[in-house]
């Protein structure tokens, strides 16, 4: 298993929207050994790269420009840069409009020869190819959500939210805050998306779903509802999911105001992480995979504001929480075995979003 250390990306923002107050200049960098990171870097400027992916080999770095214009234009953008291996450090190849406003998640598809990105206001998932020099191509596809769901304020139109892939099937999943649903999506040779609309799962009117992540069998994916605060368990059967358990990510007597944020497994399988944004906590949720079904064990404070994005490192012995509102990156040894982190320690990075390791 690979070892506690590595580069890690951290994607920020670098504007005040509505929702937060960025101070960032772009995607920062840091290296990273046993909880301890080096000083974080800008690698390049951008605006608000919220979200941060890399090709399967690290060579090159994809990123969001969560906006309402880019470069001119309405809307949010995306952009590609070459990785220098040695130096970390990033080259800009080309942008592309993402013919959406507030591009808030993108993914390199398993072979290697698209870019999905989600347009979280205007309800749409898009397909870029990708050229060999790890550049943007053309936009090979758009498709367009249609619906709302209970919230008046929150679900008044399509919200995707994030680009999954199935580790079993290859299909692209997609959650919508918007709708109250997963997205399963057939991704052909071309780029195009085809919905398995027998496949598609409808959450509790008013959840939000968010973010999902798979257990390490593939047999069980688990769903982070950001409205509700509410982890759910799926379990594959045949060619779609069931839902098989539900719980609060919030301790029984919180009655003030909290959104989930992200989700996270162990790489061990024991233990499902998520974060809460109010509550200003990690959660952690012991998983019987026998059951099917998850125990909440810890709420552990994230000794910061608003954690929006966290990781475990590979080998599952730490775990790394961007606090977004207090400018910094908290870091946890794991305690697999008792559910359980201690504090190693808190560095600053100006609002910082999104963690990868690359």
């Amino acid at each position: 298993m690979a070892p506690a250390s590595g580069i890690l990306l951290i994607g920020t923002y670098t504007e005040s929207l509505a929702h937060v107050d960025g101070k960032a200049d772009g995607i920062h960098g840091a290296s990273h050994e046993d909880g301890r990171l080096s000083e974080p870097k800008v690698l390049t400027g951008m605006r608000n790269p919220s979200w941060v992916t890399t090709s399967a080999d690290g060579r090159f770095v994809y990123a969001v420009a969560e906006t309402v214009d880019f470069e001119g234009q309405p809307g949010g953008g995306v952009a590609a840069f070459s990785r220098d291996p040695v130096t970390g450090a990033l080259t800009p190849i080309n942008t592309a409009s993402s013919r959406g406003v507030e591009p808030g998640h993108l993914m390199v598809d398993p072979s290697g020869r698209f870019l999905l990105a989600i347009n979280y206001r205007s309800g749409s998932v898009v397909v870029f190819g990708l050229r060999d020099d790890g550049g943007l191509a053309e936009m090979v596809e758009q498709v367009h959500h249609e619906g709302s769901s209970a919230h008046p304020v929150r679900q008044t139109s399509p919200h995707p939210h994030q680009i999954a892939f199935d580790p079993v099937t290859g299909k692209v999943i997609v959650p919508d805050l918007g709708m109250d649903a997963l997205f399963f999506y057939d991704l052909d040779g071309s780029g195009q998306l085809t919905e398995d609309k027998v496949a598609r799962f409808e959450c509790a009117p008013g959840a939000g779903p968010r973010h999902v992540a798979f257990h390490p069998d593939g047999q069980y994916l688990f769903v982070l509802n950001e409205l509700d605060n509410t982890l759910l368990v799926l379990k594959r059967e045949g060619g779609r999911f069931v839902q098989n358990d539900v719980a609060s990510t919030l301790p029984a007597d919180f009655e003030e105001h909290s959104q989930a944020a992200a989700v996270r497994v162990a790489p061990s399988g024991r233990h499902v992480f998520t974060s809460n944004r109010g509550h200003d906590s990690i959660a952690v949720f012991e998983f019987d995979e026998s059951a099917g079904k998850v125990t909440l064990k810890h709420l552990e404070p994230s000794r910061g504001s608003e954690p929006r994005d966290f990781l475990v490192t590979p080998d599952g012995s730490y775990l790394l929480v961007a606090n977004q509102n207090s400018d910094n990156i908290v870091t946890f040894a794991i305690d697999d075995s008792v559910s359980t982190f201690s504090h190693v320690a808190t560095f600053e990075v100006p609002t910082p979003v999104c963690l990868l390791f690359v």
